[in-house]
């Protein structure tokens, strides 16, 4: 499974990030550009995943991204794995948005 750091993530220019975590949990903090697709709901939205670049995955973790993962490479789409989730990307000091209303 291809993988990557939260800190090679950041240096990256407007990477395609999918976030796995469910809408609440993605509200309360996610990377920056993070699009909420939940893994419960993965298999009935990756016609919305666009194509042709590498989709990146992230969840609090690191589990429910690489189970993710595993799913979108079988169904040939280029994704990445982000290793330690949402909680390195915070621990190692990262910008975060939320959706609080």
């Amino acid at each position: 499974m291809n993988q990557i750091t939260v800190d090679q993530l950041a240096k990256l220019r407007a990477p395609m990030l999918l976030d796995v975590r469910e809408p609440d949990e993605y509200a309360t903090g996610h990377a920056p550009g993070a699009v909420n697709i939940p893994l419960s709901e993965l298999i009935d939205h990756v016609g919305d995943i666009p194509v042709g670049r590498p989709v990146h995955v992230i969840c609090q973790s690191g589990r429910r991204s690489a189970q993710a993962t595993a799913l979108l490479t079988d169904l040939g789409i280029d994704a990445i794995n982000v290793e330690g989730g949402t909680t390195a990307w915070i621990q190692n000091g990262h910008n975060v948005e939320t959706n609080q209303s």
